[in-house]
């Protein structure tokens, strides 16, 4: 998030642990073959996912098969696509050599293949990577709440208290870039547990810190470090289910760093109205060692081609033959041309891209508004109503629920979605059709109930009006927004297939960057402006970005068709 974090539930993965034939090995074993790219799994060359559709298809030549692969992602990072083409030459190098050595999985049923976890153990690991991206995503709110305390203590502006939730944002939205790679070469625990393990460390700073300079330095590196863990968790959810279990769990997961924003300033109003500022981060210290502690207990590795480094290396081991392989071993990618790609490539589709450009832009202007709210709240309803900071602390309740209540509407939009796949089914004559297109619905609907949940806001601001009506325009607000980043999300992971990834990663940059900044100049708007005025500028930019999801529903296949990194079809 900026939580991210949701897309209610994203992209259903197709089951691909099969997808190769067996070959024979001197012992009894048969293993199936998986190619993975940033922290996705790819058969070979990434084609966007879609439920339902059939398995493979040709290319325009007709000689290569492209496999459906799952996508997931929950703003933060993409599983499960190609966002590199170059990975696809690498493997389809690796094939040639000694490919009968080449080391498989023995199907989901294999001991070494996260698949094979009992149903329970899955549904814990998806609670943990759940409740650990929820905290992190709190703790970038969950700050807000402590500006009385902290300007006073540390004699300096709310503007400058400000820079502690613009630092910590901006860090969540440059850290995927750099430490998301990371993943693809050691693997989800390594990167789960040193990110989560500086995460905690760079907290105890923040609650101890003398002065705003260290709470500030603190902070920034703190967002980068939690980054981390949320662009790698959602891959772990996909390695672990197969396509007809996954959306309950997805949904479960991808709504976690949405919910965190929200929850932050809920605890934060009784922590700072009843104790000092330091034990909202004492607060947030202790959750964070008890998540870390599940982590390293309760979170094995389940990334495909590392363990299939693991059993290649134990292959070798028992048998003596040093040709086992696994995919990943044969790939040739250094770790440096791999962060640099994922660092540039974002801005590149961001300038070349119109249809990535808008509807970044738009998820943009959503989340700056949300972490506006975090200061411009404590103003309405202190200044109109006399809320105490704990009363300020639950009026974020409305943006809670009204997440809550856009995640519930999930299955209301994946039938929708089949709906329209099976529409095209009957046009065309052939089944398995699919256009990323299909996925914007959502964010249509977004897109209407964001201004009108403004513009309730911005409207009912008045003393003389009972705080709850406020507070339930906040809660429409809330729906349209994850809506929208529901149905964004998963079209651009549709749309780019091969740049999935950095598709996401230019969105959570804008996301980031707007939401770094929105609130620093949050305050001085609601003062100058008026409660009523300001929000209303705020709805005119949702109103003039609104359309912009219909456009793209109606002629994104035109534009697709021009485009150098869209797919195509």
């Amino acid at each position: 998030m900026g939580s991210g974090h949701s897309d209610s539930t994203l992209a259903t993965s197709e089951q691909s642990s099969h997808s190769a034939p067996s070959v024979e090995k001197p012992t009894t074993q048969t293993m199936s073959r998986w190619t993975r790219s940033e922290g996705e799994d790819v058969p070979i060359e990434g084609a966007a996912a879609a439920p339902d559709l059939s398995p493979n298809r040709s290319t325009e030549g007709g000689s290569a098969n492209l496999q459906r692969s799952p996508s997931y992602g929950n703003g933060y990072g993409c599983t499960a696509f190609n966002d590199d083409e170059g990975t696809t030459k690498d493997a389809e190098k690796g094939q040639d050599p000694n490919k009968q050595f080449e080391v498989r999985f023995d199907g989901d049923s294999d001991p070494m293949n996260p698949r094979s976890l009992s149903k329970t153990r899955k549904w814990v690991i998806v609670a943990i990577v759940s409740a650990g991206s929820t905290c992190v995503t709190c703790a970038s709110s969950m700050y807000t709440l402590t500006y009385g305390q902290i300007t006073t203590e540390f004699h300096v502006s709310r503007v400058v208290a400000t820079l502690g939730l613009s630092l910590f944002v901006m860090g969540l939205g440059l850290g995927p870039m750099i430490l998301g790679p990371l993943s693809e070469f050691y693997g989800r625990r390594p990167v789960y547990v040193f990110s989560f393990g500086c995460f905690l460390v760079w907290l105890i700073p923040c609650a101890v810190a003398e002065n705003i300079g260290t709470e500030l330095v603190s902070r920034f590196i703190d967002g980068i470090a939690g980054s981390a863990f949320l662009s790698v968790a959602g891959g772990t959810v996909g390695d672990m289910f197969v396509r007809n279990e996954l959306q309950a769990p997805m949904m479960i997961f991808t709504a976690s760093p949405f919910i965190g924003p929200p929850v932050g300033p809920i605890i934060a109003g009784f922590i700072n109205q009843y104790t000092t500022w330091r034990w909202t981060f004492y607060v947030l210290i202790i959750w964070s060692a008890l998540m870390l502690g599940l982590i390293v207990l309760g979170v094995p590795e389940t990334y495909h081609p590392v363990l299939l480094r693991h059993k290649a290396a134990k292959l070798r081991k028992e048998t003596g033959d040093e040709r086992w392989k696994a995919p990943i071993e044969i790939m040739q990618r250094s770790i440096l041309q791999t962060i640099l790609r994922s660092c540039y490539r974002p801005f590149l589709l961001l300038t070349l891209e119109p249809m990535v450009l808008n509807l970044c832009l738009f998820s943009a202007i959503l989340l700056g508004v949300l972490y506006l709210f975090f200061g411009a709240f404590e103003i309405v309803f202190t200044n109109n109503h006399g809320f105490e900071l704990w009363q300020v602390g639950l009026s974020f309740t409305g943006l809670l629920v009204g997440q809550l209540v856009a995640i519930g509407t999930d299955p209301l939009w994946h039938n929708n979605y089949l709906r329209l796949l099976r529409k095209k089914e009957e046009e065309d004559g052939e089944s398995g059709g699919s256009e990323p297109e299909y996925r914007l619905p959502p964010a249509i609907a977004g897109g209407i109930l964001v201004p009108i949940g403004l513009f309730w806001f911005a409207w009912t601001t008045y003393a003389s009006v009972h705080w709850i009506v406020p507070i339930i325009g906040s809660a429409i607000f809330a729906a349209g927004m994850l809506l929208t980043f529901s149905g964004i999300f998963t079209f651009l992971v549709d749309a780019y297939p091969l740049y999935a990834a950095s598709a996401l990663a230019a969105n959570s940059f804008a996301r980031s960057s707007f939401a770094a900044a929105f609130p620093l100049f949050g305050d001085q708007m609601y003062n100058k402006l008026g409660y009523q005025w300001a929000t209303t500028l705020l709805a005119g930019l949702t109103v003039i970005m609104a359309p912009f999801p219909y456009l793209f529903f109606r002629f994104g296949r035109r534009i697709r068709g021009n485009s150098r990194f869209a797919s195509g079809r």
